[in-house]
């Protein structure tokens, strides 16, 4: 629990499962969304980190305008877990500081939303009081993703490769939420969540 008592609620589940939807619901009830990868796209923006990243990998992960090329280390890091690892030491504790500012920050929020692509995978569900499984059938994260990144099975399922498996996620998770093509399902569904963590923050 941070100084602010207010509850961490982190998102997690497949690629293509419909996390970053969920967040946004639970920010229409009022919570405030802190967004992994808003951050990382801001990290980029240093010139610090584009130095770091120019001296590891070259040019080649820069566009024409000079700035960095997300797909282009998406490609570095997908293929080398050391390169993934390498990257994540130097973001992370940037983006962990940036988070605990925004919270201490905030005004009155009933909960803190943590929409991190790698909860689990980088121990940051410990931080949180509750964690929520989006969870979405195969071949519709399939179609969710070829629709809004264009990629194909094959894609999907070497992203996944480098993350926890599913069901061990799922497992890991307080809450289950079935996010499949209802979205008023959806927010009935968070509705009943976000009470029910706040009925169990307000027990003794």
């Amino acid at each position: 629990m941070t100084q602010s008592h207010k509850p961490i609620i982190g998102i997690t589940g497949g690629i293509g499962s419909g996390k970053s939807f969920v967040a946004s619901i639970f920010g229409e009830l009022g919570c405030l969304i802190i967004r992994s990868d808003d951050q990382v796209r801001q990290a980029y923006e240093d010139p610090a980190i584009k130095a770091q990243l120019r001296a590891w990998w070259g040019p080649g992960v820069f566009d024409e305008q000079g700035n960095v090329n997300r797909k282009a280390i998406a490609e570095r890091v997908f293929t080398d877990a050391n390169q993934r690892v390498r990257l994540e030491q130097l973001l992370h504790p940037r983006i962990a500081r940036q988070r605990e500012e925004i919270m201490a920050s905030a005004g009155d929020v009933p909960a803190f939303i943590w929409d991190t692509p790698l909860l689990v995978e980088t121990g940051l569900d410990q931080q949180c009081d509750a964690v929520v499984f989006v969870d979405a059938p195969q071949e519709l994260r399939e179609k969710r993703v070829m629709q809004s990144r264009g990629w194909d099975r094959a894609e999907l399922a070497r992203r996944e490769k480098f993350q926890l498996p599913l069901d061990k996620k799922r497992v890991l998770a307080h809450y289950v939420l079935e996010n499949t093509a209802d979205a008023d399902e959806v927010r009935i569904q968070v509705r009943e969540i976000l009470s029910r963590i706040l009925a169990n923050q307000r027990q003794p």
